[in-house]
């Protein structure tokens, strides 16, 4: 059996390794064992081992080519839009190293800007559903003894920060009165773990499967999808049914953050103040996608129909349907890199009343729904070893939800739909293969408020963060990064004591030292 530990917050397939999806978000995956899950065991061969990377492969006549010839052909194979039989050459020469990473001899790399983060080969690797499109993509020809399973967690050394946290103003005392105090903690930490494995089941069958638990091992299925790819043998026609990360542009289970408060994207989460919508565009969904790419996917696009509970098995919201699109379009740059630009949509919907029994509501019999809607555009653009990762949103929800009010029941005074206005740039510089450095600046400013009497910056956010991975060795059998990072985030909230205004300013702030690694 093939088994990988990684150890980092998450996994990239989406697992959140905490006690519920609410909690901060943490990144997640190294894509080696997800690449090697489509790919073929080796024919009996001698076998030859290279010093340099240690990797080992197949024998080959001098005549043959070799891997990296291989994999640049394949890879301007695909560029080039060439159809899968022009692919299949290239490919069946890379098949002769057991590793793609692990079984192509390749290096992470192969489909890593940084990993997690997938450059356009991953991503078309990935959007191929696991495959090379040729005759060994299917699991009878791996070895019997191949099962892809990553088991990822994450020791670490953390110092958080907050500002302004209500206490007790004498310990103990609770008739003592409130006070605000600026609480830090810090210490040695563990995370919760992610068991996860994905492939393919047979040609164009693929899969994914990720058990997620809290540090305590309490386990819950993160995300489980089936994906039947090219159907009538087109890449413009691919199911998939399950649990699933949304086909966002920028994933936040890929991403190069893992503290606190910076491994989570503010924009994809945020719900405007008194807002009974239970929505984060970066958490898993159920439901089912029709997706659709160009042989080399610069061109993509999804339709999801969802149920209508944040990916949520125990919530009362089904028998009610969301929608999700997304369209990219990626352009070759030359030696500047592959730019992409990006728009997406969601359009959902709440009950906002419920049959009940002794007064508690019934699953499923949700009524009196009302809409909310998140869109907006997305870039990923490349200035040789600089990435600019620019994301805008617009949220919207209707004045019943925003005011959080039963449609069954008058509208209140003054309540009127909320919306906001979000973003982010987040910046990699790649200063080697082996050492990148990342920033991202993210703000969200509330444009109306539920009700006109509220103020104005009520839940405004600010957020920065700052960090660099640097990678001592990253080759085809495994990968260590030595992850640090600072993470700064301002919230305005609701005053807390008489002293105080209408808001204040609360300050989170995270220091992270992790190690991050992979065999």
């Amino acid at each position: 059996m093939t088994f990988q530990l990684i150890v980092t917050r998450a996994a990239s397939t989406g697992g959140t390794m905490r006690s519920t999806k609410h909690m901060l978000a943490t990144p997640r995956l190294m894509a080696c064992a997800l690449v090697a899950s489509a790919i073929a065991a080796t024919p009996a061969a001698a076998m030859v081992t290279h010093a340099s990377d240690t990797t080992t492969s197949a024998s080959r006549p001098p005549a043959a080519r070799d891997a990296s010839d291989a994999y640049r052909a394949y890879i301007a194979s695909i560029q080039n839009g060439e159809p899968a039989a022009g692919a299949n050459y290239a490919a069946a020469k890379v098949k002769k190293i057991p590793a793609f990473a692990r079984k192509y001899g390749l290096r992470c790399s192969a489909c890593h800007t940084a990993w997690p983060e997938l450059n356009s080969f991953g991503q078309a690797f990935r959007d191929n559903g696991y495959q090379l499109k040729n005759e060994k993509d299917s699991p009878i020809a791996q070895s019997n003894g191949y099962i892809p399973i990553t088991v990822r967690v994450t020791p670490q050394f953390h110092v958080e920060r907050a500002t302004k946290q209500l206490v007790d103003a004498t310990p103990g005392d609770a008739s003592s009165g409130q006070a605000e105090r600026t609480l830090t903690s810090h210490g040695f930490d563990l995370s919760g773990m992610d068991l996860w494995t994905a492939g393919t089941l047979w040609k164009n069958v693929s899969f994914v499967a990720l058990l997620s638990s809290d540090n305590l091992a309490s386990f819950h299925f993160e995300a489980v999808s089936l994906r039947f790819d090219n159907l009538a043998d087109n890449p413009w026609l691919n199911l998939k049914i399950g649990k699933f990360e949304l086909d966002n542009m920028i994933s936040e289970k890929r991403f190069l953050f893992l503290s606190d408060n910076g491994g989570v994207y503010q924009t994809y989460h945020f719900s405007a103040p008194g807002s009974s919508v239970d929505f984060g565009i970066g958490d898993n969904q159920l439901g089912a996608e029709l997706s659709g790419h160009s042989l080399n996917s610069y061109t993509r696009y999804s339709v999801a129909v969802l149920s209508s509970n944040d990916g949520d098995p125990s919530s009362n919201n089904f028998s009610s349907y969301d929608a999700n699109f997304n369209f990219s379009q990626a352009f070759d740059g030359g030696k500047m890199g592959v730019e992409r630009i990006g728009a997406y949509a969601y359009i959902g919907q709440r009950p906002t009343t419920f049959e009940t029994s002794d007064g508690d509501p019934i699953a499923g019999t949700g009524s009196n729904r009302k809409t909310f809607y998140r869109a907006g555009f997305v870039g990923d653009f490349f200035l040789h070893k600089l990435e600019f990762l620019p994301y805008y949103l617009h949220g919207n929800d209707n004045a019943w939800l925003a005011a959080g009010t039963g449609a069954n029941e008058p509208l209140p005074d003054g309540a009127r739909d909320a919306s906001w206005n979000g973003g982010f740039l987040e910046t990699h510089y790649h200063l080697n293969p082996q050492l990148v450095f990342t920033q991202r600046v993210e703000a969200i400013r509330m444009s109306q408020q539920a009700f006109s009497d509220m103020p104005k910056t009520l839940g405004n956010i600010d957020a920065y963060s700052f960090g660099t991975r640097w990678y001592p060795f990253m080759f085809s059998r495994a990968g260590l990064a030595l992850h640090g990072e600072y993470s700064l985030v301002k919230t305005v909230t609701g005053g807390q004591l008489p002293t105080e205004g209408p808001t204040i300013n609360v300050w989170t702030s995270s220091l992270l030292f992790a190690l991050d690694f992979d065999f």
